[in-house]
Parts: structure tokens; C-alpha cells; sequence
């Protein structure tokens, strides 16, 4: 029996957890993954918690760990270009498959707990508005997820 949309779809997504989560090799506690396609544009990025703390990608080295991470533009930028990649492919499976593709992915990965939340929009986000970009998205999300942590403490 060949695979079904599902199968392709959870693989392609554990992929985008995959690459973020080698991206801090394995030193977080959560990982938060965005994805978004609105016509003929796809926007990839990532932000974790580690030790509690919110952080975007390039500030992982701010909170005191004893790991160092790398964080050089060469390597975010490819997993910017890998994550990109990977949205390509579940577009070209949604297509395949006769699906829509969702315009924002927005994935949380528990480290410790192994388990992963999704949520999934199939309305246009930003390319209705010319002032407003995929990234303004994605930190609008990191600034709620922090000030929601910070609430929690």
C-alpha cells in the first residue's frame, strides 16, 4: 500500500523539526517553527526556549548555558534555506494530492517530552496588505509566545 497525503505531510513536518532541532543540537526545551506560503512566497524561521527563556535564533548564546551554540550567518541562513526547502515540498505534495496548502504553519516541539502541537491557517495572512511581511508575522508569534511565558512565571 503507497503512502497517503497524511504520511508525506507528518514526515515533511518532523523534517522541519528535525533541522531545527540539530540546529541547537539537541539544547533546548522547546522549539517553535513557522511556515507560511502566500503566492509564489514561502517564509521559513524558528525560535526556542531554552532555560526558560524565549529566544530568536541568533540570541541563543544570551542565556548561560554551558553549551555554545553556532549561530553564524552561513548556518542560519541555511536552515532558513532547508526549512524553505521542506515548505516547498509540502506545497508540491498539497498539490499533488489535490490539498490545499496552508498559507502559516506554526509548530511546537517539547524536547523533553517528545511531543509536537500544530496549527494550520488556509487564509491569507499578509500578501493583502503591503505593509506587512512574513517576518512581521513571525515576530508578532515570538512576542506573543514570550509575553505569555513571562506571564506564566
Amino acid at each position: 500500500m503507497g503512502k497517503v497525503f497524511e504520511d508525506y505531510f507528518s514526515e515533511l513536518q518532523t523534517e522541519l523539526v528535525a533541522i531545527s532541532l540539530e540546529f541547537v543540537n539537541h539544547v533546548a526545551d522547546e522549539i517553535y517553527i513557522y511556515g507560511s506560503y502566500e503566492p509564489d512566497a514561502y517564509y521559513f524561521n524558528v525560535f526556542y526556549k531554552v532555560q526558560g527563556t524565549i529566544l530568536l535564533k541568533h540570541k541563543l548564546n544570551e542565556v548561560s548555558t554551558e553549551f555554545f551554540y553556532d549561530v553564524s550567518k552561513e548556518r542560519q541562513m541555511a536552515l532558513q534555506r532547508i526549512g524553505t526547502e521542506i515548505l516547498e515540498e509540502i506545497h508540491k505534495r498539497c498539490n499533488e494530492f489535490n490539498r490545499d496548502m496552508p498559507t502559516e504553519i506554526k509548530l511546537l516541539y517539547n524536547i523533553k517530552n517528545n511531543t509536537l502541537q500544530a496549527k494550520y491557517n488556509y487564509d491569507v495572512v499578509y500578501s493583502h496588505d503591503d505593509a506587512l511581511l512574513p517576518n512581521n508575522v513571525f515576530k508578532t508569534w515570538f512576542d506573543e509566545v514570550t509575553e505569555e511565558k513571562s506571564n506564566q512565571k
